[in-house]
C-alpha cells in the first residue's frame, strides 16, 4: 500500500508520526481542507503529467490552476495528464492519494511558486485519506524536488 511506502520513507527522519490518517477521504482539495480543518488552499496538491520520455509531479496550492501557456513554455510540451491507470504504474501511489514522497524513481518532482505565499502546506501522504503538514522548505527536502516552478493561474487573485 501507498501510505506504507510514504511511512517508511518519512520514517528516515522521525517524521512518520506526523502523518495524519482520516476516517473520511481526503482525495480531493475540498475533502482534504474539510478533513484538516484548514483552507482548501493550504492544500498541497500533487497533479501528474506525462512528458515525452518520463513523468513529472508537479505540486501547487489547492486554489492554483495549470496554466497551458506556462506548462509549455516551461516543459517544452503541452500539459498532457497521466490517465487514472498511468498513474498508480508510472508515479507509485493510485488517484486521490498522489504525493510528491516516495514516488518512482524515475518522475521528477516540481514546486509550483504558488505554495510560496504559505508558511505550511498539506500534502497526501500516498492514501485518499492522508495528509502531513510541512513547511515549504520541509517540503523542499523531503519531495527531492528538482526546481521551483511556475505554471499556475488564478493563485495570485487569492492571495
Amino acid at each position: 500500500m501507498a501510505i506504507e511506502k510514504v511511512r517508511d520513507y518519512f520514517s528516515q527522519w522521525n517524521l512518520d508520526a506526523r502523518i495524519q490518517e482520516f476516517e473520511t477521504s481526503s482525495a480531493t482539495v475540498e475533502l482534504a481542507a474539510q478533513a484538516l480543518g484548514c483552507a482548501p488552499e493550504r492544500i498541497a496538491k500533487t497533479l501528474s503529467f506525462k512528458l515525452e520520455k518520463k513523468c513529472v509531479l508537479v505540486v501547487t496550492a489547492g486554489d492554483a490552476k495549470i496554466d497551458n501557456a506556462k506548462f509549455k513554455a516551461h516543459f517544452k510540451t503541452k500539459a498532457k495528464m497521466l490517465t487514472p491507470d498511468e498513474v498508480d504504474r508510472y508515479i507509485g501511489h493510485g488517484i486521490g492519494g498522489v504525493c510528491p514522497f516516495a514516488v518512482n524513481d524515475d518522475v521528477d518532482v516540481y514546486l509550483d511558486h504558488s505554495l510560496k505565499r504559505f508558511e505550511t502546506v498539506f500534502p497526501a501522504c500516498g492514501s485518499s485519506n492522508s495528509a502531513i503538514e510541512l513547511t515549504i522548505d520541509e517540503l523542499e527536502k523531503y519531495s527531492n524536488s528538482v526546481a521551483w516552478s511556475d505554471v499556475c493561474k488564478n493563485w495570485q487573485l487569492q492571495a
